[in-house]
């Protein structure tokens, strides 16, 4: 079923004139066989006076589909909801009716007597209004009752939810990275290497660099990362990537205890919507011996026990509390290094590249979620209703369409 907004209410709001100008832009009412079926559904006829008046009031109302075919089709679904309603012994009582007619009333801030004084104007009878609401009302309170309680939502699917956008065409990277360690005993060292490094010529040329110095965990394959969408990587790397032809490498960027520098090899506009995210949820975990095996052997040992970031939290009892920081942080607000990585992964995901403590340290990092800026304000609970509304419709449809194969519908 459409949903009606307050906007879509504006003609009835102007009042008549604005009423007599929505009817002028549909069908004139015909002058004869108002009453000749338009179609049947079994044994149920709809007339062409039913047609002409869903019609209007749909016109009236700003709701899509008002063409005589897609109304057809609508009055046709409401047959056969209203025969899956009787089957059901849904009835709607006459207060139910009357409580629903004055609450769609309500929604352009009128009374229900008002409303039905303005659909009059514009030539609309109370009872197409009525027969409109029993069907829909009724509907409504069938679908919840049959399969409220087999809905289930998931933390991960409102996390999805929140985390995702519309908006215009994006903009993703091919890069290939190399992050160098660099403890402050050897920084001067580190700073010569990348220097070189950042003179590469060819992909080749960097990606043997990579195997050969770089700590993360895409050496192996010469430093290469899949496609990224540009929003997932730090804010102050964007201007410096977008100012590279494909095949140039950034100068030797620092970041904690490390120094990076990346290779452009190639950068495309995409449909996917651009997104941008007012906060990341993250989680950092320490473990002793930094990139020694046994610290290693811990990492990959944590990584099959833990799902997502609230997992970290066993794990972490009865430390000291210093050894996990979680929160959620505005991407400007996170330090480079973790950035990088985070723009690496999907919730749920790890990674260990980074270290802290001049290298004593490992960071097993992991993502928890992104959200983004349109949604920062939106509530979980208004993300579950809104799941819990899709996946009810979706049964709804299923429901119609099997009594559509089964009932016998014919058009005039």
């Amino acid at each position: 079923m459409w949903e009606v907004t307050k906007q879509k209410f504006r003609a009835v709001m102007r009042g008549a004139a604005g009423l007599a100008l929505a009817l002028m832009i549909g069908q004139p009412v015909a002058a004869q066989n108002l009453f000749a079926p338009a179609a049947r559904v079994d044994d149920a006829v709809i007339t062409e006076y039913e047609v002409q008046q869903r019609q209007r009031f749909m016109q009236i109302l700003g709701a899509p589909g008002t063409d005589r075919d897609s109304v057809l089709d609508s009055l046709i679904e409401d047959r056969l909801r209203g025969q899956i309603l009787k089957q059901a012994g849904f009835q709607a009582s006459p207060d139910a009716i009357r409580a629903g007619m004055a609450e769609f009333a309500g929604r352009a801030d009128l009374s229900t007597e008002e409303f039905l004084k303005a659909l009059a104007q514009a030539q609309v009878s109370e009872e197409t209004f009525r027969d409109f609401i029993v069907i829909s009302s009724g509907w409504r309170d069938l679908i919840r009752a049959r399969y409220n309680s087999r809905v289930n939502i998931t933390d991960a699917e409102v996390d999805r939810a929140l985390g995702s956008s519309r908006g215009s065409t994006g903009i993703r990277v091919l890069l290939s990275e190399i992050i160098i360690p660099a403890p402050p005993q050897n920084a001067d060292q580190v700073n010569a290497l990348a220097e070189r490094i950042a003179q590469s010529q060819t992909e080749a040329e960097f990606s043997a660099y990579a195997r050969q110095y770089s700590a993360t965990a895409s050496r192996g394959r010469g430093g290469q990362m899949p496609w990224t969408d540009l929003e997932k990587l730090p804010p102050a790397l964007h201007s410096i990537l977008l100012g590279l032809a494909p095949g140039e490498v950034t100068a030797p960027l620092p970041i904690p205890n490390a120094v990076a520098l990346f290779q452009l090899r190639g950068i495309e506009e995409t449909a996917k919507p651009a997104v941008e995210y007012s906060e990341i949820d993250y989680a950092a975990y320490y473990i002793p011996g930094g990139r020694s095996e046994a610290a290693l052997s811990r990492a990959a040992k944590l990584r099959g026990e833990v799902d997502q970031c609230d997992d970290l939290y066993a794990t972490a009892k009865g430390q000291p509390e210093h050894v996990l920081d979680r929160g959620a942080k505005a991407p400007g607000e996170i330090p480079q290094d973790v950035a990088i990585e985070l723009a690496k992964l999907d919730p749920g995901e790890v990674s260990t590249a980074l270290t802290r403590a001049n290298g004593q340290t490992l960071v097993f990092l992991m993502l928890c979620k992104r959200t983004t800026v349109e949604n920062a304000d939106t509530s979980r609970e208004a993300v579950i209703s809104s799941i819990r509304q899709r996946k009810l419709q979706g049964y709804a449809q299923l429901l119609v369409d099997q009594a559509r194969a089964d009932a016998r519908i014919s058009r005039q």
